[in-house]
């Protein structure tokens, strides 16, 4: 599988490099070689804002609190929603428009009113991860086993019994479902609004090399926030199997016929 997956990146990376050699105008689409020496360059010699670590911590750090702040207030808006079925359907109208603005637009007014700095981006990464996770987690509580929750009950468990043991072990998988795909949202929130206006960050480097038409090092950007949501997700399988240990393994089609 490992080596399937080298030949694929060994062979559109060579074809790329061909194109932008022989047919293509590397001005525009930029060639590997010249992004790999962009890479080199900033984490050698820094950027023009300064050291490029500087500007990935800033960025993580934002990401980082966002997917926090978000992730959290997801989960138990989520749930609580989800086990207050009256509350959720008034509420349910305004869920839904709040979701559909357009996050680019949300990242201007957040830098209007919390400035250039990290307060910002915060916010723009809190409303992208907290959408992602709330739906999740709300779905999860609407789906645990009725019959669970009235065994429960019939054995004089509370509701914040039935809710602590029950509603939020059966969501967890969902929860950690959403998760995944949040940590990445997180990372696109702080990028967008570093990209909307900031003087540091991952996302005003992109900006300025697009502002000075410079491929590679858009491209070498896109590389830097994409190893660390890779990262990220790495982190988070590894925390989920932890916490989910008390799952069945899933049995496949070979072992079920056994």
């Amino acid at each position: 599988m490992w080596l399937v997956r080298l030949i694929f990146v060994v062979v559109w990376l060579g074809s790329w490099e061909l194109a932008a050699t022989h047919w293509i105008d590397p001005f525009f689409y930029s060639k590997p070689s010249a992004i790999w020496e962009r890479l080199v360059d900033w984490f050698t010699t820094g950027t023009a804002f300064g050291s490029v670590w500087t500007q990935l911590i800033i960025t993580l750090e934002e990401s980082v609190l966002g997917f926090v702040i978000g992730a959290v207030a997801g989960v138990v808006l989520g749930i609580l929603l989800g086990r207050a079925r009256f509350v959720a359907e008034v509420a349910a109208p305004f869920i839904k428009a709040a979701n559909a603005v357009p996050r680019i637009v949300l990242a201007s007014l957040f830098i209007i009113w919390f400035g250039l700095g990290l307060t910002s981006k915060v916010a723009t990464a809190v409303v992208l991860v907290f959408f992602a996770v709330f739906f999740n987690a709300f779905q999860g509580a609407r789906e645990v086993d009725r019959n669970l929750v009235n065994n429960a009950r019939i054995l004089g468990a509370s509701r914040t019994q039935v809710l602590t043991s029950i509603v939020v072990p059966s969501a967890t998988s969902w929860i950690f479902a959403s998760l995944h795909a949040a940590f990445g949202f997180a990372l696109i929130g702080a990028v967008v609004g570093e990209y909307a206006g900031a003087d540091k960050g991952l996302g005003l480097l992109i900006a300025n090399a697009q502002g000075t038409f410079d491929a590679a090092g858009i491209y070498a950007g896109m590389i830097i926030i994409t190893v660390v949501a890779l990262l990220a997700e790495w982190l988070l399988t590894l925390l989920e199997n932890r916490l989910l240990r008390w799952r069945p393994p899933v049995q496949t089609s070979g072992e079920q016929r056994a």
